[in-house]
């Protein structure tokens, strides 16, 4: 069912966004948008995207309405320009000169709306050595150093998902940026180009360790460090069930009640004397086997110990705490995060499903005032 104008929800009511549909990251950060209350009007191309998620599934374009353009024909790249006549801000995620050739580039749409907003997302960047070669987020994040920092010191690195080059080193900057933007084109009338690149974002989100190494509190090599791992009481162990308890009690009042709760609390009076902390990793893996997951939780529930049960995305949205915040909601019979963050005065929430391509067509239409996305009449 083709869905009308955005509702008052959300601190972007009223802010009017073109997605030039991609996948990845430049998807997630319409969606933020989406979620924060903005009108976004995803562009799909006829025959739907390259990795050939069923779209009534496709959760990072919920909040959205769709419509489908041909922008490699004559007119598809006019009735973008009629868009983003009347958009805040475009978002696409094409190699460097693709848009261009496209005839939907910055200059383009720029020339037609000198406020605009065009936000570019790219792994590489819209330069450089690399700006034309392609890539995924895991050799994004391998170049910037932080791949390196994450998994056990005799083992390869391990992939975190997609989380931390395509969502946090990507979206979110690309979202930092555009709103960023759009508050100096309110504010001065002059609309620019914001070059999110995944590889400067997950670059950037390691500045806290780049101090550290620089004052020499960090070892360049993985599991070594106070919160990659190397140290034993900031890390993930085993229970006798296969699960697993998260630890991380660093300040010293809350490493006490852990140690109590624990029982290695007479054992290791020192817990910085590193040369023992083989020692201590091992009595704490020994410790953490001989209960459940579900009976160490117990033990840890109610205190500051700083111990958490590792939940898979399945058992998540079931936990007491999330679920009393509404952390997760169900949406059209599907379970999915909940919009964050959260505002007192301009509430956000899941809207509408993820949007079919062209389905908002005609409401699109009407709402924008663009005649034109309608399709011609056949004799």
């Amino acid at each position: 069912m083709a869905k009308g104008p955005t509702p008052g929800h959300g601190p972007l009511t009223g802010v009017r966004v073109v997605e030039l549909a991609g996948i990845g990251p430049g998807p997630f950060a319409a969606m933020l948008l989406a979620d924060l209350g903005a009108d976004v009007v995803r562009v799909d191309r006829p025959g739907g995207a390259g990795l050939g998620i069923d779209p009534a599934h496709d959760l990072t374009n919920r909040n959205k309405r769709s419509v489908v353009l041909d922008l490699k024909s004559d007119e598809g790249p006019a009735r973008v320009l009629d868009l983003v006549e009347r958009a805040d801000i475009l978002v696409e995620g094409y190699r460097p000169g693709v848009a261009e050739r496209l005839g939907v580039g910055p200059g383009a749409c720029l020339a037609r709306n000198p406020q605009l907003v065009y936000g570019r997302m790219t792994g590489w960047g819209q330069d450089g050595p690399l700006a034309d070669r392609a890539g995924h987020d895991i050799a994004y994040i391998a170049l910037t150093g932080t791949l390196s920092m994450i998994g056990r010191p005799d083992e390869p690195p391990t992939v975190p998902a997609n989380l931390v080059g395509d969502y946090a080193g990507g979206s979110l900057y690309l979202v930092v940026g555009v709103l960023a933007a759009l508050q100096h084109a309110r504010a001065h009338g002059e609309g620019q180009v914001v070059d999110a690149a995944i590889v400067d974002g997950a670059a950037h989100l390691a500045t806290m360790i780049h101090g550290m190494l620089a004052a020499g509190s960090w070892q360049d090599r993985r599991g070594a460090n106070l919160l990659d791992g190397g140290c034993p009481f900031y890390g993930t162990y085993a229970t006798s069930d296969g699960g697993h308890m998260a630890v991380g009690p660093l300040e010293g009042r809350f490493y006490a009640e852990f140690a109590r709760l624990l029982g290695i609390a007479d054992a290791f009076p020192d817990r910085w004397d590193l040369a023992r902390w083989d020692e201590l990793r091992a009595a704490v893996t020994e410790r953490f086997l001989t209960r459940t997951r579900a009976e160490w939780t117990e033990v840890f529930a109610g205190t500051d110990a700083c111990v958490a049960p590792v939940l898979s995305l399945g058992e998540a949205p079931h936990h007491p705490h999330l679920a009393a915040r509404s952390t997760f909601v169900e949406h059209g019979g599907r379970t999915q995060p909940a919009p964050a963050p959260r505002f007192s005065a301009t509430p956000v929430s899941v809207r509408t499903g993820p949007a079919l391509p062209g389905a908002d067509t005609e409401a699109v239409a009407a709402d924008w005032d663009v005649p034109g996305l309608r399709p011609t009449p056949r004799d």
